[in-house]
């Protein structure tokens, strides 16, 4: 996992993202980490993440934002109990 800074935005397909969502939930059903490919970078989310939700409003639009937030350290504390997903 690189240290540098990232922030990538990418627009998906509406099958692309059912299929992602599903396997998300399937993993945070399970309790088991989560494997993601954003931007051709793969990403483990731990099954320890901290999951939030987001409103945003102003200027005549709206966002939600499903939104993972973990440190390094849970992802290494969770690395013995990885599920491939």
């Amino acid at each position: 996992m690189s240290d540098a800074t990232r922030d990538i935005e990418r627009i998906y397909s509406t099958p692309d993202v059912v299929a992602k969502l599903r396997r998300l939930a399937d993993a945070l059903e399970s309790e088991t980490s989560f494997r993601i490919q954003i931007a051709g970078e793969r990403i483990r989310v731990p099954a320890r993440a901290q999951f939030s939700i987001e409103h945003e409003r102003g200027d005549g639009e709206e966002e939600i934002e499903f939104q993972l937030k973990w440190t390094h350290e849970e992802a290494d504390d969770d690395a013995d109990d990885e599920s491939v997903v």
